[in-house]
């Protein structure tokens, strides 16, 4: 049951991409167009790393909103990036402060 599932998505996100190449070249040439396909990895991204960072369950099974050592890590990462570190610096910041604030 689980494979027909996975063959079933492979599937549709090939027709997904096709659809995206069947798109006409002046629909993509428009401005606001152009603006929506550089921002949307963006914002998808982002929710992926909120999602990742914030969500957790209680006792219940429940979805609930998560603070520790994730989100100061995640702090770190950005503290670091303002301060333009290097990006090996950033993920080993923030992944120590994580795990110092886990060790405690």
């Amino acid at each position: 049951m689980i494979w027909w599932a996975i063959l079933a998505a492979c599937a549709g996100c090939y027709a997904l991409k096709l659809a995206g190449l069947a798109v006409p070249a002046s629909v993509l040439a428009r401005p606001w167009v152009a603006r929506v396909a550089d921002l949307i990895p963006v914002a998808l991204l982002s929710a992926l790393v909120a999602v990742q960072v914030m969500a957790g369950t209680d006792a219940q099974g429940d979805q609930v909103l998560v603070v520790d050592a994730r989100l100061a890590g995640l702090g770190c990462a950005v503290v670091l990036l303002l301060a333009r570190a290097p990006f090996l610096v950033v993920v080993v910041g923030s992944a120590a402060l994580a795990a110092l604030l886990r060790a405690l």
